[in-house]
């Protein structure tokens, strides 16, 4: 019995052992103990370590909705699911919705919706990438209301777990002592919307690790869903998402913001933005008149059009979605559709 009692506490003095150096990181900022390997904190979400710091102020910089210049339009048309995880029927429209609404509560883009996308493109086709290597707007004779479009592929999708027990499942959700290792690797596409080409391109990933008692998925579950969340795959779509989120904010910074001219009466300019997209009264525009699309006569592929300064604008009055301009001397009318470019 002595025997017993004492290779039970020895026994237990290890696992004590283990689980207090297994949680030794303190966060700064709640106190609360963490994994050495930990990057954010599992209970405030604060950064633990200097990489984390850096990434932190990143999303931070891009979620903060104070990028430089006025705010593009935007719409995410779609993400392919091409990770092998067939089961999964809605991972591609589940990771574009997340990253739209991470885009949206961003601050730093006007978003359109996929219903408002679809009222343009017709549902049927919204995400066929074969229909982009023609301009988008000649091929359905009618302007696309955002100025970028975001799509993309999932080419992985994956939780891989080991050691320990199968553990306890109750509605899709597993409870257990184990190491699991997830990843989510996503190639995602910036778009012109009226030529269609392919402005920018880049590989997100995101990685998540968890040993001792974690939270895993079986059978069906949604990226949305706040179990999904604490399982390792579904910080590592988190994390994808941060990415992305960072990437399109970078990239869209240092695109120049286009509107249009949405109507002139008795000398007064109607611009299609407002406060909502960061307008402001005295800002300085510049009016361009464009020439006829150059189609590509092989690929069928708009390639641009000549564009012609006529006239230099000045806000003076601001509402939630136009603006009122004036300029003060043009020898070219002003017409509805020409192009507003920032000064």
């Amino acid at each position: 019995m002595k025997n017993v009692l004492r290779t039970f506490l020895i026994l237990f003095v290890v696992l004590a052992i283990g689980v207090t150096a297994a949680f030794a990181a303190k966060c700064s900022g709640c106190g609360a103990k963490n994994k050495d390997s930990y990057k954010f904190c599992v209970k405030c979400g604060g950064p633990l370590n200097a990489e984390a710091v850096l990434q932190k102020n990143k999303v931070d910089r891009a979620t903060s909705g104070k990028l430089g210049g006025v705010k593009k339009t935007i719409g995410v048309i779609g993400f392919e699911n091409a990770s092998g995880m067939g089961s999964y029927v809605s991972l591609g429209n589940d990771f574009g919705t997340q990253l739209t609404d991470a885009l949206v509560q961003s601050g730093n883009f006007i978003v359109l919706t996929r219903s408002e996308l679809s009222s343009v493109f017709g549902e049927q086709d919204l995400v066929d990438s074969g229909r982009m290597a023609k301009s988008l707007t000649a091929q359905k004779g009618k302007a696309i209301p955002a100025q970028i479009l975001i799509k993309g592929k999932i080419t992985e999708f994956e939780e891989n777990a080991g050691g320990g027990n199968q553990g306890l499942t109750i509605k899709g959700i597993t409870l257990g002592a184990n190491k699991s290792n997830a990843h989510i690797g996503v190639i995602l596409q910036i778009m012109d919307s009226t030529t269609g080409q392919v402005l920018d391109s880049k590989r997100i990933e995101g990685k998540a690790n968890a040993s001792g008692f974690s939270l895993g998925y079986s059978g069906g579950f949604s990226l949305g869903s706040s179990s999904f969340k604490k399982t390792p795959l579904g910080k590592a779509t988190q994390i994808a998402i941060d990415r992305a989120v960072i990437y399109i904010a970078d990239k869209l910074e240092r695109m120049p913001w286009q509107g249009k001219v949405v109507s002139v009466k008795e000398g007064v300019i109607f611009i299609n933005a407002g406060s909502n997209a960061g307008i402001e009264s005295g800002s300085v525009f510049v009016v361009y008149r464009q020439g006829e699309a150059l189609i590509d006569p092989d690929t069928g592929m708009e390639l641009g059009a000549d564009k012609k300064k006529i006239a230099d604008i000045s806000i003076t009055e601001v509402q939630d979605k136009f603006s009122k301009a004036k300029t003060s001397a043009s020898s070219v009318e002003i017409l509805r559709g020409d192009l507003i470019l920032e000064n």
